[in-house]
């Protein structure tokens, strides 16, 4: 079932194109993308097209995994440092320990399953267009204190028309 909130997006698919105020409040002007405007947001990596770039990153021997306002902070920090646009964070912290959660971005999207008993972070960083992935690797490293990363990246869509 969808939510509301998701079927009610103001201006899904339009750009602003100018914003001013008349009268003391302010009008919207959209500009309607043309056929030539299409962009598909496809990422390059390494001279490769594809749909996007999928980090599969763990973290060991790391630290504040239980801490879930330490967590969203650094799911935001990880979302500017790769400039890519945050639409929502949704973090559910399990008993007695442990946090999983997702930030939606208009590029895709970085999940985080914790298990703070194990010092071990799972993540996925998945995201299309200019946005920077590999931007992600070091604030998570500092703010987790991990003792080591691993990182396996896939090429999503790859060869896609």
């Amino acid at each position: 079932m969808r939510s509301q909130n998701a079927l009610s997006r103001p201006g899904k698919g339009l750009r602003i194109a100018n914003a001013r105020q008349a009268n003391g409040k302010l009008k919207l002007e959209f500009a309607v993308p043309t056929p030539n405007d299409k962009q598909d947001h496809f990422a390059i990596r390494k001279g490769v097209r594809c749909a996007g770039v999928h980090l599969i990153i763990d973290l060991h021997g790391a630290k504040r995994l239980d801490d879930i306002d330490h967590i969203e902070a650094t799911l935001r920090r990880c979302v500017e440092a790769a400039r890519a646009t945050l639409l929502h964070i949704h973090l559910h912290h399990f008993q007695p320990n442990g946090v999983s959660g997702v930030a939606v971005l208009a590029e895709s999207h970085i999940s985080i399953h914790t298990w703070p008993d194990a010092a071990y972070a799972a993540l996925d960083v998945f995201m299309c267009g200019v946005a920077d992935p590999d931007a992600c690797i070091p604030v998570l490293r500092e703010a987790f204190a991990a003792q080591s990363v691993g990182v396996n990246e896939i090429l999503r869509g790859h060869g896609a028309p």
